[in-house]
């Protein structure tokens, strides 16, 4: 289920791939369930709000298979200073009783910054990766009520950003990038990468019962360092589970190597 034209990244890798047609139901508005611009907060995580999407279309659909994805950004997982992007592409299956989620995640184009005249208006627009990149703007602050979406070439903003200063009581404009799928050629690619790993999830099956999903449930710590040999914190294990039947294998990791000396907390203390 979208509003946000994810179909035209997630059909071209599974459709071929499974013998399926995804039927978009786009009779749902999805941003009552929350917005990236902050007029309605998403209740709950994102893969909750993912499910909740996938069930909304099966209702409305009456088809005993769901698919929707949701995204989330913020501060990378590292350093906490690159913005970054978590997509999740969720799939029901209320046949087999099934729940798999593909994710990618990665850094993300997302930017705001406050203005007060054209000629920086037009600079943050071209870091941001605009026009294709679309931005949103607003009068004096982030939550803002009154707000102009979707903007995607320069003369609209340009009519935007006089329309902000104008309702503006500072003579300022909040101007961000907008996270809408649709608007932000980013997040697509991440969306097609998170459909990517839900295909190879549901190609992996459990070697016991045959069922989708079998993967990745815990990694064990202790690979070697290359140089000194002394156990890290990278994984020399990865187990494998299945979703519906207790089946655990434990398997090396792929590619099974040691570890690079600069995670290694004697050699790089």
């Amino acid at each position: 289920m979208t509003r946000h034209g994810k179909e035209r990244v997630i059909a071209p890798t599974l459709e071929p791939a499974l013998g399926c047609r995804i039927d978009v139901i786009g009779s749902f508005d999805t941003d009552r369930l929350g917005t990236f611009t902050r007029e309605i907060p998403r209740a709950g995580t994102q893969l909750e709000a993912a499910r909740r999407k996938a069930r909304i279309g099966m209702e409305l659909s009456g088809s005993p298979l769901g698919l929707a994805s949701e995204g989330a950004f913020g501060p990378d997982p590292g350093i906490g200073l690159i913005p970054w992007n978590v997509e999740y592409v969720v799939l029901l299956d209320d046949l087999l009783g099934l729940e798999l989620a593909g994710q990618a995640q990665g850094p993300a184009r997302q930017a705001h910054r406050t203005v007060t005249d054209w000629e920086a208006a037009v600079a943050f627009a071209e870091e941001a990766g605009f026009p294709d990149h679309h931005l949103v703007l607003r009068p004096d602050h982030e939550n803002d009520p009154r707000i102009c979406k979707g903007i995607n070439d320069f003369d609209a903003l340009e009519r935007a950003f006089g329309w902000a200063r104008a309702q503006s009581i500072r003579g300022e404009v909040f101007v961000e990038t907008d996270l809408r799928a649709h608007c932000n050629p980013t997040r697509m690619r991440m969306i097609a990468r998170a459909a990517e790993d839900l295909l190879a999830r549901l190609r992996s099956t459990c070697p016991a019962c045959g069922a989708p999903g079998f993967w990745i449930v815990e990694r064990i710590p202790g690979l070697p360092c290359a140089d000194c040999g002394a156990p890290t914190r990278e994984a020399r294990a990865e187990v494998h589970g299945c979703i519906v039947c207790p089946h655990r294998e434990t398997r090396p990791p792929d590619p099974a190597q040691d570890a690079d000396p600069a995670v290694c907390d004697w050699c790089n203390p």
